[in-house]
């Protein structure tokens, strides 16, 4: 019930809201119609109005791809379902295709699903979410398909306060023609306008600095909202609460506990005809630069003056800032190679047709990373990130140092490591936070054992944990930035990148080849041993 309160407190909160000005902003259709029609002037079901009711219209731009059917329709069912959005809202999806809003509502209905622990009215619901549901057919860089759905907004908003939330579920090329038009032809004139985007923000710095001045040209920075799903995670969300709201870990939080901090992403498949635009980014553009970065700064912030969006952000940022360049001899690049295991045989990177033969993009990486403050200085943060590797993941692992004098060292031998502290914070998948202590086994003698006090999250929880788009979504709405990355962090964020990735590809450094299904290239384990580090995801934990 805690879920329930607290959506429909957030949805009540999100009506009631000033409105934002944004008539100011440039490019924004602020001209009302001083002919207001009776269809207008009435109810959803034909009553009288308070004029300052509002809507919320939300619009996928790019309703026909696969995030938009596999994410985006499925985490705005979710919010509807929990009594998470506002009473009065509209969903529209807006792209190329032919479609009819009957063909919408048929293929968003393939990916809906209710929750495990509440299917009570299941098909009454999505049935009333589906009706919710429309559709325009429309070029991304046509002004005038953009003020036909304008039009159709505004009937549906029937001269209510109208708050618009547009999704560009596209390719990064067509953003700024999309938000053009949308900014000029389809923008609320009477409430606010947002826009979430999508990565990839650009290839490097300078691509990037192109991309948030040309958006600027139409939205201000408040209307911009830079989605990086992994923030919207359970667990990275409730990194800052384990932090900051127990009291046994934050005087450890600092480089006189802690040994090492390890940012580890890992998927056992690979590029699955996502090559082509992978290749053109590559696995350090797209995790280690947005998703594992963002995460990093999260960890090692100092205490935000509050939980205010500004506030959250500013000491991000300085983290970001604080970082020593990457060196090229810090990084480690790998690329799969084809593996036959167990009588099946498993492609190449270069093998996926929409990927050159000679292609040097590298599909596994891993660095090491310093924060030069008073924190940090000396800790190494090594991240690592790979595609085709042996197991599915993403964690977080602060290794602790050595017990001084430790007087059982006798008892655990010379396996040092075995004697340190580690607490693990599993992302996904099988959500868990648990913390390996030394302990003594039962019995007669002085024998120990690695042990782990666990909070298993299904074992701990019994509701289904959110997705990460549903939290996000729902902050966008709520107007809430905390989770979303602001200009200056992604400039920091990219500047701290690109001079490595120009000297990778400059130099066409060749990457290390691992087999399909492997733990990564060897060279990953000798960058971890430079620093007298053993990468944590390579034992055995129990009880997983």
């Amino acid at each position: 019930m805690a879920m329930e309160y607290e959506c429909i407190v957030g949805a009540a909160a999100a009506s009631v809201a000033p409105v934002e000005n944004d008539t100011d902003n440039k490019g924004l259709n602020d001209k009302l119609s001083s002919v207001t029609s009776l269809k207008e002037s009435l109810g959803e079901f034909g009553f009288a109005k308070d004029e300052n009711e509002s809507i919320v219209s939300v619009t996928i731009v790019g309703a026909s791809g696969d995030l938009a059917k596999k994410k985006i329709f499925p985490a705005l069912f979710a919010l509807y379902y929990e009594g998470c959005l506002p009473k009065n809202f509209t969903i529209y999806g807006y792209a190329r295709s032919k479609m009819t809003d009957a063909d919408l509502r048929n293929m968003v209905s393939k990916t809906l699903t209710c929750r495990i622990d509440k299917r009570e009215n299941c098909n009454e619901k999505m049935d009333e979410f589906l009706k919710r549901c429309f559709y325009h057919s429309g070029q991304y860089d046509s002004q005038e398909n953009f003020a036909a759905l304008d039009k159709k907004l505004k009937e549906h908003e029937g001269g209510r306060i109208s708050n618009r939330l547009y999704y560009l579920s596209i390719p990064p090329n067509i953003f700024i023609d999309a938000v053009k038009c949308a900014s000029l032809s389809a923008s609320s004139g009477n409430g606010w306008t947002r826009v979430i985007v999508e990565k990839p923000f650009g290839r490097d710095s300078e691509s990037s600095a192109a991309l948030t001045k040309s958006l600027k040209q139409y939205l201000t920075e408040d209307q911009i909202f830079r989605i990086d799903h992994y923030l919207g995670k359970e667990l990275v969300e409730n990194l800052s609460v384990l932090r900051f709201s127990n009291l046994i870990f934050e005087p450890l939080w600092t480089r006189q506990y802690i040994r090492n901090v390890q940012l580890i992403f890992s998927e056992d498949f690979g590029t699955e005809g996502r090559g082509g635009y992978f290749d053109n980014y590559g696995i350090i553009r797209d995790i280690m630069q947005n998703h594992l970065l963002q995460i990093l700064a999260l960890f090692a912030m100092e205490t935000p003056v509050s939980l205010d969006a500004e506030d959250i952000r500013n000491e991000k940022v300085k983290v970001l800032r604080s970082m020593r360049p990457i060196r090229l001899e810090d990084v480690v690049i790998g690329q799969y190679k084809s593996h036959t295991r167990g009588g099946v045989t498993y492609p190449a990177y270069t093998d996926d047709k929409t990927v050159p033969n000679d292609s040097l993009t590298p599909t596994f990486a891993a660095a090491a990373l310093f924060i030069d403050n008073a924190r940090w200085d000396g800790v190494p943060f090594l991240m690592k990130a790979g595609k085709a590797l042996h197991n599915k993941g993403a964690e977080i692992r602060v290794q602790f140092r050595h017990v001084p004098g430790n007087l059982y060292n006798r008892n655990i031998g010379t396996d040092l490591d075995r004697a340190t502290n580690e607490l693990v914070i599993r992302v996904q998948p099988d959500e868990a936070i648990y913390l390996k202590i030394n302990n003594k086994v039962p019995g007669l003698g002085m024998r120990l054992d690695r042990s782990k006090l666990n909070l298993h999250y299904a074992a701990r929880y019994s509701t289904e944990i959110p997705d990460a788009y549903e939290r996000l979504l729902l902050d966008a709405i709520e107007g809430e930035r905390r989770l979303f990355i602001r200009s200056d962090e992604l400039d920091a964020a990219w500047s701290l990148f690109t001079p490595v990735l120009k000297e990778l590809e400059e130099k066409k450094i060749i990457p290390e080849y691992y087999p399909y299904g492997s733990r990564g290239p060897v060279g990953a384990h000798y960058l971890a041993a430079r620093y007298n580090v053993r990468w944590g995801d390579l034992g055995v934990d129990i009880d997983q």
